[in-house]
């Protein structure tokens, strides 16, 4: 029985392995050390600055952030911008279409615009949707070490293109050793010195992919923190409670323990 058990889980065990290897032939992704990573990580609030500049000037012109709402640029664990100037990012984006085909501004009440291309996907839940990091199946080892990996995914993304390109069928592929199957067919969004920061931040391409992948984390996760914060009061409080508990049990049981014994 023993024998056929051991068996069994080295079965598995290999063919979870050539399942491992099997999605990492698939595309290579980074490990990148997020400030937002752990149990205990945060959100760096100037490098979501940063990352938001990012997506202004580059981004946007083809990916929309649809489900995000302008006003929370300015909540707290955010980018955290002042109102004045969340209410002026807000009219610099493109207007919103009224249904009489009539325009109006764009107010911080209203969510950011959605994708400009139909093949451009929104960005909005991007890094929950993707997931760079796989562990054997069943057990989830990778994702519960290093998480799921959707900033590392996109991240690396951003940062695997070769320079080489190809042309299939009139359209232009670009290679890109994170992306399924190295071709891609979007050009390379970035380049060093692309954008410029005001507080003189390193603007390098490496630098410039993980302060707007951060971004995109904060945009589909916006109240990371907070969850963070109310796990951590709640595993304190199971603590605390399991040893009150353990205490209690050993003070009602003590006087028949003690007479069983004896």
């Amino acid at each position: 029985m023993i024998r056929k058990l051991t068996l069994s889980a080295l079965t598995a065990f290999t063919l979870s392995s050539g399942g491992v290897l099997a999605a990492g032939a698939a595309g290579h992704v980074e490990d990148f050390a997020f400030s937002f990573e752990g149990p205990f990580g945060t959100y760096d609030q100037l490098q979501l600055q940063r990352g938001l500049k990012v997506y202004t000037e580059v981004c946007s012109a083809c990916h929309g952030l649809k489900y995000v709402p302008i006003r929370t640029l300015a909540d707290p664990g955010g980018p955290e911008l002042p109102e004045d100037q969340v209410r002026a990012y807000a009219r610099e984006l493109a207007p919103v279409a009224l249904p009489d085909g009539d325009e109006r501004a764009r107010e911080t009440s209203d969510p950011f615009p959605g994708s400009g291309l139909e093949t451009a996907p929104d960005l909005s839940l991007m890094t929950k949707a993707r997931s760079g990091f796989h562990g054997p199946y069943g057990l989830g080892i990778n994702q519960f070490l290093r998480g799921i990996g959707g900033p590392e995914y996109l991240a690396s993304i951003l940062t695997g293109y070769t320079g080489v390109e190809k042309e299939e069928a009139g359209t232009t592929f670009y290679e890109n050793t994170a992306f399924p199957g190295g071709w891609i067919a979007m050009a390379p969004p970035l380049s060093d010195g692309q954008v410029e920061f005001d507080d003189g931040h390193g603007n390098s391409l490496h630098q410039m992919s993980e302060d707007v992948t951060a971004f995109l984390m904060w945009a589909a996760e916006p109240k990371m923190m907070a969850r963070k914060q109310a796990g951590f009061t709640a595993v304190i409080f199971l603590t605390i409670l399991t040893v009150l508990l353990y205490l209690t049990n050993k003070r009602l049981w003590a006087g028949i323990k003690g007479k069983k014994h004896a």
